[in-house]
């Protein structure tokens, strides 16, 4: 249960992080603006940090069912499915999100894409810190799938 108490608080805080993550600079007289909305690898990952909250939140309830003496061992197969969807679904956006990152942070001097983060480094901060919040979130949830495996396994079958 503590561990999923870690997923929710873990990628609210790293959809929090991200949508609070802004910052407009003055360079040579043209005001340059940074925020998440501007990447849409930076919305996949709110989205997904939201929705991995969300159904973390409604898989405590499940757990509390499964604890209850007449339960039916199979829905621990339902809650290792859950785990596992979460978990792809946020490290593939965590990927997402650290690739535009390392392009923001060092530039691409093949293509001429250069790095923004020498002039928009409170945004670039931020969004370091979302983005490790949100990977701690994916150990939690690749610990969890782990462990729902183990118990699915450990149950009789029926």
């Amino acid at each position: 249960m503590g561990l999923r108490i870690m997923v929710i608080a873990f990628s609210a805080a790293g959809a929090v992080i991200t949508v609070t993550s802004q910052q407009s600079v003055n360079l040579f007289g043209i005001v340059m603006s940074a925020s998440y909305s501007y990447s849409s690898s930076f919305r996949y990952k709110v989205v997904a940090d939201c929705a991995v909250c969300g159904l973390t939140v409604l898989s405590v309830i499940l757990v509390i069912s499964l604890n209850r003496p007449k339960s039916n061992p199979k829905n621990y197969f339902y809650l290792l499915l859950h785990d596992l969807v979460c978990v792809l679904v946020l490290l593939s956006a965590c990927s997402a999100a650290m690739a535009i990152g390392f392009v923001g942070k060092f530039g691409q001097a093949e293509t001429g894409w250069m790095s923004i983060c020498d002039r928009v480094q409170e945004f670039c901060d931020k969004m370091t810190v979302s983005i490790v919040t949100s990977f701690l979130a994916v150990i939690c949830l690749f610990l969890l799938t782990v462990m729902s495996a183990y118990n699915l396994k450990s149950q009789p079958y029926s």
